[in-house]
């Protein structure tokens, strides 16, 4: 056999990865492995889901002892596989009921072991030792559907004839009758309202069983929102601490300084008076000012020298009119009847 060190790398790096490949792949799958698996796999029959879903508990005297790895329907009835913890005890009579783990409408499944025999693996509970959930809001359904039947006026004169039969009775009887009676006539009078209020409580309840997922999205988020803020509590602490210190070092401040403080806020307030008292001959300062800022600026706008212009300081002078050409003579450009005159 050849050395470790001189056989192929490419072989064996195909086993290592294929072994590694195995390894992760049972680490996943080790409830299903036959020797450190997750325990023994039962299946029951219920004639409805109630909400059951894969992944929720299964107990035995309320101890999780498995899980629902399977919900699916079976002819006419629903068929849970639930896998069960190695070493726990089951009878061949063994029966299965759905619970209401949460007010939310979250199930789970309870086992009832019974029976001389033990449950074998992959064995199926019947119909007839099963026993669904019954919801919430299908009670309160029947409840105000039992309540809208009940002939409250009747019942209130039943009870009024009760009371007047054992009238004779003793005292403490009596009383007992005399507040039925009462009560009675208190649940006609309030008839209505309470077959609204159950109507209303079955809308409640039908509302938050339907928003199941999101109730607990919120839940998850308001918890993630405790933990921010407690991750944040050294932070805010240390700034309310900061803050403390610095309202005190301003206090120390005010209370080192106000000896110097107090004449000039005396004088700030004395100046602030005079202005106050003067303000509509500084608003008119301000109004009469506008003119002559603007035409110092014009003056001084187009360089550093005033521009302005006097007029009438130098005379005009006068300027000759062109007199007639002379009939006869040429006419020369530029020479002026003047000139031509001169030269004669």
């Amino acid at each position: 056999m050849k050395p470790f060190r001189e056989q192929n790398p490419v072989t064996v790096g195909v086993v290592g990865l294929t072994a590694l490949a195995l390894m992760v792949l049972a680490a996943f799958r080790a409830q299903d492995l036959p020797l450190i698996g997750g325990g023994s796999t039962i299946s029951a029959q219920f004639t409805e889901a109630g909400g059951v879903k894969p992944n929720d508990e299964v107990r035995v005297a309320g101890v999780r002892v498995g899980k629902v790895r399977e919900v699916e329907l079976d002819g006419d009835h629903v068929r849970v596989e639930m896998t069960v913890d190695r070493g726990v005890t089951l009878g061949n009579e063994t029966s299965a009921e759905m619970k209401i783990k949460t007010l939310l409408g979250q199930k789970f499944i309870m086992l009832k072991p019974a029976g001389d025999g033990e449950l074998a693996e992959g064995s199926e509970i019947p119909l007839a030792r099963t026993v669904s959930a019954y919801d919430v809001v299908d009670a309160f359904s029947d409840l105000a559907k039992t309540g809208e039947r009940i002939d409250t006026a009747q019942l209130a004169r039943a009870l009024d004839t009760m009371s007047a039969t054992f009238k004779n009775t003793p005292e403490e009887v009596r009383a007992s009758l005399t507040g039925l009676s009462r009560l009675s006539r208190n649940v006609a009078a309030r008839d209505a309202q309470l077959k609204k209020l159950l109507q209303h409580s079955q809308t409640v309840t039908k509302v938050l069983a339907d928003r199941n997922q999101e109730l607990i999205t919120l839940m998850r988020d308001a918890n993630k929102v405790f933990q921010a803020v407690q991750a944040r509590r050294n932070l805010v602490h240390q700034l309310l601490v900061t803050a403390q210190k610095l309202s005190a070092q301003v206090t120390a401040l005010v209370r080192e300084n106000r000896k110097d403080l107090t004449p000039t806020l005396q004088r700030v307030n004395s100046v602030l008076a005079v202005l106050l008292k003067n303000q509509q001959s500084l608003d008119a300062t301000l109004r009469n000012l506008a003119p002559f800022v603007r035409v110092f600026t014009n003056t001084l706008g187009t360089g550093p020298w005033f521009d302005t212009y006097v007029q009438n300081i130098v005379p005009v002078p006068e300027i000759p009119l062109p007199k007639p050409p002379i009939p006869g003579l040429p006419s020369i450009p530029g020479l002026t009847t003047g000139s031509q005159g001169g030269g004669r």
